[in-house]
């Protein structure tokens, strides 16, 4: 099993960014550069938070290896053979390997590989890719210049800060310039720069992640909140319209104007390329028209506003896109979560269904998931589920906000990751060991993603799942996880005291921490900052647990979900119109294609054999005699017998029934029109004694 586990792990890890991947990116639309990119990041990141738990395990072995070489026996045969018999696994093998160990040499290779890719990506690769593919150039060379100048500020930026470091170990007597002390610097700024945005990530995750789970388990709480998202999507769709409409004007202007001998029509050509198929049927160019244009008496536009025009477009049809498939979404979440609060007072306990979904299920969780089994698990099952897990991710939240307290104290030991693990420690139980280290960070790491996947800048960084996501945000949200990845392990080890500087204890390091570097070279960073930095935690919990963030947006004027507001109740009962408009609607559309279908199958098959019947049992001459008095709007609709079935066929499909509004009537025949709309949705038109007395 040498090396097993990190192998099955390396692999298990990247189908999972690749799933994740393929759930917010679009493989087909997007740069194949902007997916390999940004899947190289969110792998290598994910890789670090499954692989240091081996690390852990093996360290711990290691160590007990080098304190059972550097130790011999009790001289005393009494207490030798009490010892033996106490421990007799201990007395053969004083530290068995795990079952996951890895062999020396290898994993401090494979941090180094790992780490310094990731920070390849994170400031130098992924920045530059991000403005190369927000960039409108019409050509290879364009983009690059474009995200070369874009990037000029942002590199000297971080120079400077590396530079502000370089003169201060160099100033200092005491510190002698060289490279692995240089490689520290470089570092250090580094995690410094990711642990301050952490502890913000951190401090928001660790509150709300319970308390999201808590809200959901509240009867009617996730309807309200969702009809509240309805009506700020709407108010975000029509912008979204409003601005690809304006957009695609300036496409028709410029497509009007720059002809097709134009230097600066191929650019135009790009430009349509990337507008909807409706607004290129639209603005298809006249190719008949071959006038030549004239650079003196007409004012063209130039190369840089065909430029901006074309970021203009790329970003106008990426949004109206995602608030198109979100608004569907959407309108599926509200439709069930009103089945399920329509179920909840359900005799029969059985899930019923508005609308059937229009993919077809497979059959085994069609057979395991029936509507017996949705109904105790949605209205019965499910909240106190999720009630249980809220308490013990708040467990877990209080032992994290303790820990981040108190983990610079040794004597005594005081964070609680340091106690667990040192219990194991004693006893060499690697595999308690490795599922406490994997548990522990990966609690850590779901509060800070989550958050990344929740946070929104404006309409710049902006995560949506169903393939909704643009090249920007993906490549930002690498960016993210690669800054954020190292100072949380680094925060980890500390918690668990696995770091000598935290510990001060002269032991054998991680192989982590050992590609770190000792931080005793900025000693007010190693000192100071990583240890009393992350007591704002606490202070940021409290802040998120009270929503003061949330209110201080509202007040902003940027709305959120406050159940206390007057905004908010305005909001929800807005979405919860807009919601049933949408539902109306669909029924109604449900409604006419079951009538077209009902049509089809009494009428379609039976109506050649009524047609032939008709012709065989009529007399001659009372057909002669009905063909001389038939009025004109009867013989316009008289079929001949030798009609094909192919005609009478697409006559059915092309047959639209009338829709109608079932409010606009009453229930007094009288006041009906004319006698046509019957009770239940029918037509008297449309009855099967009317519809086919003139074929």
């Amino acid at each position: 099993m040498s090396g097993a586990a990190l192998g099955l792990e390396i692999v298990f890890v990247f189908f999972l960014a690749l799933f994740l991947l393929h759930r917010y990116g679009d493989f087909k639309k997007q740069h194949r550069l902007v997916i390999i990119g940004t899947l190289l990041a969110w792998y290598l990141c994910f890789l670090i938070v499954f692989i240091l738990p081996l690390d852990v395990s093996t360290t711990i072995y290691n160590r007990c290896k080098h304190a059972a070489a550097n130790s011999s026996p009790p001289e005393n045969s009494n207490i030798t053979g009490l010892y033996a018999t106490a421990n007799p696994v201990r007395s053969q093998h004083p530290c068995f390997k795990p079952w996951s160990y890895i062999p020396d040499g290898i994993m401090p290779i494979f941090w180094r590989v790992v780490y310094w890719t990731s920070q390849f990506l994170t400031w130098i690769l992924l920045p530059f890719m991000q403005s190369y593919a927000r960039s409108g150039g019409f050509s290879i060379t364009g983009k690059i210049k474009t995200a070369l100048i874009e990037n000029a500020i942002y590199y000297g930026t971080y120079l400077l800060i590396f530079g502000a470091f370089l003169i201060y170990v160099a100033v200092n007597p005491h510190l002698h310039l060289e490279w692995n002390q240089l490689q520290t610097i470089g570092i250090a700024a580094a995690n410094t720069w990711g642990l301050f945005l952490l502890v913000l990530l951190l401090g928001y995750g660790l509150v709300e992640i319970p308390r999201s789970y808590w809200n959901g388990a509240k009867r009617g709480y996730l309807l309200m909140k969702t009809y509240f998202k309805a009506a700020k999507l709407m108010t975000e769709k029509a912008d979204a319209e409003e601005n690809l409409e304006d957009a695609m004007e300036e496409v028709r202007k410029v497509n009007e104007s720059i002809k097709y001998n134009h230097p600066l029509r191929k650019c135009v050509d790009t430009i349509l390329k990337k507008c909807p198929t409706e607004y290129q049927e639209k603005m298809g160019r006249n190719m008949d028209d071959y006038e030549d244009f004239d650079e003196k008496h007409n004012i063209y536009p130039s190369e840089k506003s065909l430029v901006k025009l074309h970021k203009q477009v790329i970003y106008s049809v990426q949004r109206h896109r995602r608030t198109q498939v979100q608004w569907q979404i959407l309108l599926e979440q509200a439709f069930y979560l009103e089945d399920v609060a329509k179920n909840e007072t359900s005799a029969t306990r059985q899930f019923v269904h508005t609308f059937q979904s229009p993919e077809p299920e497979n059959r085994f969780i069609q057979y395991f998931y029936n509507p017996t089994f949705e109904w105790y698990w949605e209205c019965l099952l499910r909240p106190w589920f999720y009630k249980i897990l809220a308490v013990v991710l708040s467990i877990f939240s209080v032992i994290v906000v303790w820990s981040e307290c108190t983990f610079f104290s040794t004597t005594p030991v005081l964070s609680l990751f340091a106690v667990f693990i040192q219990l194991a420690e004693k006893t060499y139980n690697y595999i308690y060991i490795e599922i406490a280290c994997f548990l522990s960070i990966f609690f850590l790491s779901i509060c800070v993603y989550s958050t990344v996947f929740r946070i929104r800048v404006f309409n710049y960084y902006y995560l949506a799942s169903h393939h909704q996501t643009d090249a920007y945000s993906l490549l930002f949200s690498g960016m993210l996880f690669c800054r954020l990845t190292p100072p949380l392990c680094l925060n980890f080890l500390g918690l668990t005291h696995m770091d000598s500087s935290i510990s001060h204890k002269n032991t054998q390091p991680t192989a982590y921490t050992s590609i770190m570097g000792s931080m005793k070279v900025l000693s007010f960073i190693a000192d100071g900052f990583y240890i009393y930095y992350p007591m704002l935690v606490v202070i940021l919990c409290f802040a998120t647990y009270f929503s003061l963030g949330t209110r201080c947006l509202n007040l902003l004027g940027f709305q959120q979900f406050m159940g206390d507001d007057d905004m908010t109740s305005d909001l929800v009962n807005e979405g919860k119109e807009l919601i049933r408009k949408e539902k109306r609607k669909r029924q109604r559309q449900e409604e006419g294609e079951n009538r077209r279908r009902e049509w089809k199958e009494r009428y379609g098959h039976n109506r050649e054999d009524s047609t032939r019947n008709r012709n065989i049992h009529t007399d001659p001459k009372e057909s002669n005699f009905s063909d001389v008095n038939t009025n004109h709007s009867a013989f316009k609709y008289t079929r001949a017998n030798n009609r094909t079935e192919r005609d009478r066929i697409e006559l059915l499909q092309d047959a639209e029934p009338l829709d109608f509004n079932a409010e606009a009537f009453t229930d007094d025949p009288l006041e009906s029109e004319s006698g046509r709309y019957q009770p239940g949705g029918r037509y008297l038109s449309m009855s099967r004694s009317d519809i086919f007395n003139d074929v």
